[in-house]
C-alpha cells in the first residue's frame, strides 16, 4: 500500500506503508514451503537397507544350519573314499571331502555347531556379566571394588590365549568351549552394566523411587536394568560374531568340537593341507564364516544408531 506525500517543493512522493494483511500472507507461504531434504535420510536408507539385508542372509544361513538334519544330502561322517576330493558336481554341490565326504552336509550341521555356540555364549556371558554388574554399579563400596578386580584380572589376559589356556586344562569339547568363552566374555557386560547403574542411580526418577519406599530390588529389576538393556542388546550383537570366531579358531587348532563332528573351524583345518589341489575345501566353510561376522557385525551397528538416543538426535540434526 502506498500513501502520497508532498514535500517542500510540491512534489508528490508515493510513501510505502506496512500492512499486517499483507506480511501474514508471506509468513504462511514461507511455512507452506517444502522444507530442504537433509542429507541424513540417504544414509539412513542405506544403513536400513544394509541391515534387512543382513538379517536376511542370517536367517538364511540360522534356518538351513537348523534344518540340517532335512537339508543335508548325506550323513555328515558318511564316507566314501572312492569319491573322495571331487569338485563340485551335480550329486555333490559344493564337492567331496579328502575321506570322500559330501561338504554342503559338513557345512550345513558345521552351521548349528557355531549358532549353538555363539547363542549359548552370549545368553550365559549376558546374564553373568549383567549381574555383576548391576549389583556392582548399585551397592558400590567394597564389593564394588572386589567384582571390578577381579573383571580387570580377566581383562589383563588376551582372550584367545585365555581360552586356549582353559581348552587346554577342560580339554577338547563342546561343552568346555562353551565354558571357556563365557569365562573371558561376560566381563563386557559387566563393565557396561556398572557403568551406566552408576548413572541411572543418580537420575531423580531413580531418586523418587528410593523417597517413595521403593525396595533396592524393585529399582534395579523395574527402573534401571530396562534403561540398561538396549545398550546390551548392541553388545550382544557384537559378541555373536565375537563367538563365531572364537569358536572357529578353536576349533581349528583342535581345541574345540573333535571329528567326526563337524563345525567350520574343523572344516577349514582338514583343508588347509590342500588350498592348491582342493581350495574348495576352506572357500566354502571360511565364506560362512565371514557372511556371519559381517552381517553380525552390520546389523550391530544398525542397531546401535537404532537405539542410541545420541546418535538419533545427531542424524536427526
Amino acid at each position: 500500500m502506498y500513501l502520497d506525500s508532498v514535500d517542500c517543493n510540491g512534489t508528490v512522493a508515493k510513501m510505502s506503508t506496512f500492512h499486517p494483511s499483507g506480511w501474514l500472507s508471506a509468513k504462511m507461504n514461507a511455512m507452506q514451503e517444502p522444507p530442504e531434504q537433509s542429507s541424513y535420510r540417504p544414509v539412513l536408507s542405506l544403513r536400513g537397507a544394509i541391515a534387512i539385508v543382513c538379517a536376511c542372509v542370517l536367517s538364511v544361513i540360522l534356518v538351513a544350519s537348523i534344518l540340517s538334519p532335512v537339508l543335508a544330502p548325506f550323513s555328515y561322517d558318511q564316507i566314501n573314499l572312492p569319491s573322495r576330493l571331487q569338485f563340485p558336481s551335480k550329486q555333490h554341490w559344493l564337492g567331496t571331502d579328502e575321506l570322500g565326504r559330501d561338504i554342503l552336509s559338513r557345512l550345513l550341521y558345521g552351521g548349528r555347531v557355531s549358532f549353538f555356540v555363539s547363542f549359548a555364549v552370549v545368553i550365559l556371558s549376558m546374564i553373568t556379566g549383567v549381574t555383576v554388574g548391576l549389583i556392582a554399579g548399585f551397592q558400590g563400596g567394597w564389593l564394588d571394588e572386589v567384582l571390578m578386580r577381579l573383571a580387570d584380572v580377566f581383562l589383563a589376559f588376551p582372550g584367545i590365549l585365555l581360552a586356549i589356556a582353559l581348552m587346554a586344562i577342560l580339554g577338547p569339547s563342546l561343552q568346555n568351549v562353551v565354558i571357556a568363552l563365557v569365562t573371558i566374555g561376560w566381563v563386557s557386560y559387566a563393565r557396561i552394566a556398572r557403568s551406566l547403574t552408576l548413572k541411572l542411580r543418580e537420575l531423580d526418577f531413580v531418586r523418587a523411587s528410593f523417597s517413595l519406599g521403593a525396595g533396592s530390588t524393585r529399582i534395579l529389576f523395574y527402573h534401571i536394568f530396562p534403561n540398561v538393556m538396549p545398550a546390551l542388546i548392541v553388545q550382544a550383537s557384537f559378541s555373536f560374531a565375537g563367538v563365531i570366531l572364537a569358536e572357529s579358531s578353536l576349533s581349528f587348532l583342535g581345541l574345540g568340537v573333535q571329528p567326526p563332528q563337524p563345525s567350520w573351524g574343523t572344516m577349514l583345518n582338514e583343508g588347509k593341507n590342500h588350498l592348491l589341489d582342493a581350495p574348495y575345501l576352506t572357500m566354502f566353510p571360511g565364506l560362512s564364516i565371514f557372511l556371519s561376522v559381517l552381517s553380525f557385525n552390520l546389523l550391530g551397528d544398525a542397531l546401535r544408531d537404532r537405539l542410541d538416543p545420541r546418535l538419533r538426535q545427531h542424524n536427526l540434526d
